[in-house]
């Protein structure tokens, strides 16, 4: 993503690893939306789909501010369910697809990993159905 220039006269960061990365994303997104286009037979989702991002910064501040500046280009609000042990983010549907940037607060996260610790431990036994 470019350097641009914020209303207040901030400059947003400029992160060239991830330029190859949305490259490709874009070009993918354009390659698909021009194959479903272009052969009717093959199946979509009736209602749409996500698009997510899941924020990785090194700290819980700058993954914040990075959905908060999303918001900001999407001209969207956020919301906030940190209190109750959930997410931050925000999300814009364009038509049927819907672009959600998410910040998973290190907790919630650590609580998340620790719970499917155990995923290695539970095994039906051979015939028996979940």
């Amino acid at each position: 993503m470019p350097a641009s220039t914020a209303p207040t006269g901030q400059t947003s960061l400029q992160v060239p690893g991830d330029l190859f990365a949305r490259h490709q994303t874009i070009t993918g997104l354009r390659a698909l939306a021009d194959f479903l286009e272009a052969n009717p037979a093959v199946p979509v989702k009736e209602y749409g789909g996500d698009y997510h991002v899941f924020t990785n910064e090194g700290d819980e501040a700058a993954g914040v501010a990075l959905v908060d500046q999303a918001a900001a280009l999407l001209g969207v609000p956020v919301y906030d369910n940190r209190s109750h042990g959930g997410h931050y983010g925000a999300h814009k549907s364009f038509g049927r697809i819907t672009y959600r940037i998410v910040h998973i607060p290190d907790r919630q996260m650590d609580e998340h990993n620790a719970h499917m610790s155990y995923r290695d431990n539970i095994r039906l036994d051979p015939g028996q159905s979940a």
